[in-house]
């Protein structure tokens, strides 16, 4: 069983925003309403890739990061997590990475965090076996999402089979190559 190095970022992303979510809880609490809008605009500059960021964004995260607290040291574990599976380190760098990066967030004292780390931990060799062997469900969940979104058009076809046509026809002969299998079939 592997585990896609997306869905472990999203795991880390999910607990930012968690985290941003709490933190704008508190602040609706206090007298100055400014500081709860602050924490409420910051969702997309907190989820969002630094690279993606818009200038009005971007001053929002820096302006998030010199106030640290929780949420700045949040949003560092969640950059750092993604940097881990940037695809720029070998397989033994990256392994060695996941587990600092695991070590890091089981002692930051944030709670969402420290189950993150531990979830990680726990489903370690489906990770690595995705790292190894270079798998990812991106392809397979966007051929999901197309296939979808071409039944919903269909609906109202008279029959099953007029939908699967449809679907034959915009998604074509699927055939998928994993990525370790690289030599061809001594048989084909």
């Amino acid at each position: 069983m592997c585990f896609d190095p997306f869905h472990v970022v999203k795991l880390a992303t999910d607990a930012l925003d968690d985290v941003r979510r709490q933190a704008w809880q508190l602040a609706r609490t206090l007298s100055d309403k400014q500081i709860a809008k602050t924490y409420r605009g910051a969702r997309w500059a907190l989820l969002k890739n630094p690279e993606n960021l818009t200038d009005k964004q971007a001053s929002t995260l820096e302006a998030l990061k010199r106030d640290g607290g929780a949420l700045g040291r949040a949003y560092e574990l969640k950059e750092a997590l993604r940097a881990v599976f940037a695809g720029d380190l070998g397989d033994e760098e990256t392994i060695a990475m996941l587990g600092r990066w695991c070590s890091w967030a089981q002692r930051c004292r944030i709670p969402q965090f420290v189950k993150v780390g531990k979830t990680i931990r726990k489903h370690l060799d489906g990770i690595l076996a995705a790292i190894a062997r270079r798998l990812a469900n991106g392809r397979h969940e966007g051929l999901n999402n197309k296939v979808r979104l071409i039944i919903r058009r269909a609906y109202g076809f008279h029959t099953a089979e007029n939908a699967l046509a449809l679907i034959l026809l915009a998604c074509g002969p699927v055939t998928l190559t994993l990525p370790y299998h690289t030599a061809t079939h001594p048989h084909s």
